[in-house]
């Protein structure tokens, strides 16, 4: 039986495949953009009670009113701006969901989108399926800074949204409040919408403020806000996060999620609810991770490796132009199968791969296992 693939350029991710390279050779893997160490027993308990209390039946089909009452609140302490649980906060089977349920809902045939590249791997394809066409702006080669020329110059009367990602998976770069407001000028009496990706939004270091587009009102009221409770309290595999858009957003949304998705967890969405009360575990976060930033710099400092800034997420970039001539994906591979450390190259966040040689690390990660890493790193 003869199927035309909807995606024909789509094989298999580079981080199944360096994971399968890591697993081949007993390497340390430090590719998987997820935590090797367990979430708060705290958390572990809401849930159980929850499914104790007899939450196990479907939830209303926007999330559980008291986890979006919860979301709500913690933007409004945070950024400022006070969404509506009601009509505006939904929740998600994930952030890689809510990305693609916001792309279906506002995007038509021959609708353009603008990603700026390096980017997550779903973006593309989301897009894709939605029929519309991506448009590829590079961040600028070598800072990741955005490049607002390249971006006006992407602008056209088909433009639909833009997808923005901060702090931004690969390069671990946080966009400023500068750059925010020349995003809002920039987008200002148009009718594009944006697609904020947030998802790391409690992973910001050396004091600076995460910048959400809920900051700015000229952004948020074309804004999808995605964000991710596993990210947040280490628990990716849980599958939980959230959409913030203005109600007109909102409704359009919600007639996509409840055909492709629905409803989210029960239980987890209860526990969530109760362990949000406290604000410690997110507000903790930043100096959590940044402790595991500045282990695995100062390990990597004695190494050939060029540290690029590590300004949020729990990723790390290096420029390992002093060590070797290989392209990236060529170098990963002997990195793992050689020095016995998986990472991922930074071309594969880009369509037609890229000339720079950067590879990312994830640091998210038991210090013991980033010290095994980093002992190994040394022969390099």
């Amino acid at each position: 039986m003869q199927v035309q693939s909807r995606l024909p350029n789509v094989g298999t991710t580079i981080f199944t495949t360096m994971s399968a390279l890591a697993q081949q050779h007993g390497a340390v893997n430090l590719g998987q953009g997820f935590p090797d160490f367990g979430c708060d027993p705290a958390l572990i308990a809401a849930v159980d009670a929850a499914m104790r209390a007899g939450h196990n039946q479907y939830p209303p089909m926007t999330g559980v009113p008291a986890l979006r009452e919860a979301v709500a609140a913690k933007i409004a302490t945070l950024y400022g701006h006070r969404y509506d649980a009601a009509s505006e906060i939904t929740i998600t089977a994930g952030a890689t969901q809510a990305i693609f349920t916001a792309l279906l809902a506002i995007v038509h045939p021959g609708d353009e989108v603008i990603v700026l590249e390096p980017c997550y791997d779903s973006y593309a394809p989301n897009i894709e399926l939605a029929g519309g066409q991506v448009v590829r702006v590079p961040l600028t080669p070598g800072t990741f800074r955005p490049d607002f020329s390249a971006i006006a110059a992407a602008l056209s009367p088909r433009t639909r949204a833009i997808i923005v990602n901060t702090p931004h998976n690969p390069s671990a770069t946080v966009w400023t409040e500068a750059e925010m407001g020349r995003l809002a000028e920039l987008l200002a009496g148009t009718g594009v919408l944006v697609v904020s990706d947030e998802v790391y939004e409690h992973m910001v270091f050396d004091g600076v403020a995460h910048q959400s587009v809920a900051r700015y009102p000229g952004l948020a009221k074309r804004s999808f806000i995605v964000s991710s409770f596993g990210k947040t309290y280490h628990v990716t595999g849980w599958k939980v996060g959230y959409v913030a858009a203005p109600a007109a957003l909102t409704a359009e949304f919600r007639k996509v999620h409840q055909f492709n998705v629905f409803t989210v967890n029960t239980p987890m969405q209860q526990g969530l609810a109760a362990y949000l009360a406290e604000p410690a575990p997110y507000l903790q976060l930043p100096a959590f991770y940044q402790a595991k930033r500045d282990l695995f710099r100062t390990g990597l400092a004695g190494t050939r490796l060029k540290l690029l800034p590590s300004e949020g997420s729990y990723f790390q970039c290096v420029d390992y132009g002093a060590v070797s001539d290989l392209d990236d994906a060529a170098f990963c591979a002997w990195l793992t199968a050689e020095i016995g450390v998986a990472a991922i190259p930074v071309s594969a966040f880009y369509a037609g791969g890229s000339p720079q040689r950067i590879i990312r690390f994830c640091f998210a990660k038991q210090d013991e296992t980033l010290q095994r890493a980093l002992a190994l790193l040394q022969k390099l």
